[in-house]
């Protein structure tokens, strides 16, 4: 009897706190989500996937090294997304001075060739103020908040972007982090989109914003 499939892998973790593989135990990533008030359940049994979130989203992430190494996190984005997991997918990509000059090649693979949501993050850092922002924007009253940083998380601003077809939290999220106003989004050429979500995807947003204009 042949099963190979991680137990965890549609796991939903309890508001406030996120599965994460084993891996990152000893990380400064680790350090900052706990600065942040998100409660940590560690798991060896999550497959490709790095974070489960309460919002039913899962996270890959690709650091620079695996970038500078090689073609290798191909195989991991592709094992990832053939996972089979129920969760929205979304992978942060660690943009640096270093793999900068890769980055479009990450960028055209992972959305346009795969699909997949992607959001560049300068590092572990960013990457767990981010992921703390997810947690906690997920309940209606969020103590962790901060007026300044965390517009992108208002929930009428998210609720309205995912009103757009093909939009759920996931790429509203993305989304808000590359414009940062509805305004800037409506106004976003779908070359502009289009790295972002994809052809369809961009398509679907001008179409839905444009629609909408021109009736009223």
């Amino acid at each position: 009897m042949e099963n190979k499939a991680p137990v965890l892998l549609n796991a939903v973790p309890p508001y406030g706190h996120i599965i994460c593989s084993d891996k990152w135990r000893n990380s400064s990533f680790i350090q900052g989500l706990k600065d942040g008030g998100v409660k940590i359940i560690f798991e060896t049994e999550l497959g490709v996937a790095d974070f489960l979130l309460p919002s039913k989203s899962s996270v890959l992430y690709v650091s620079e090294c695996d970038i500078i190494a090689g073609s290798s996190y191909k195989r991991k984005v592709v094992r990832y997304r053939n996972a089979g997991s129920s969760f929205q997918e979304l992978v942060l990509v660690e943009k640096t001075r270093l793999s900068e000059q890769y980055f479009p090649a990450v960028q055209k693979f992972v959305v346009f060739d795969l699909g997949l949501s992607l959001l560049p993050i300068s590092g572990q850092t960013d990457a767990s103020q981010l992921i703390t922002q997810m947690v906690h924007g997920e309940g209606r009253e969020n103590p962790f908040r901060r007026k300044s940083s965390s517009r992108l998380l208002d929930p009428l601003v998210l609720a309205l972007v995912q009103q757009i077809p093909g939009v759920g939290k996931v790429k509203a999220l993305v989304l808000l982090r590359h414009f940062s106003s509805i305004q800037q989004l409506c106004n976003a050429s779908p070359a502009e989109l289009e790295p972002i979500v994809g052809q369809a995807g961009a398509q679907q947003i001008h179409s839905f914003f444009h629609k909408h204009t021109a009736g009223t």
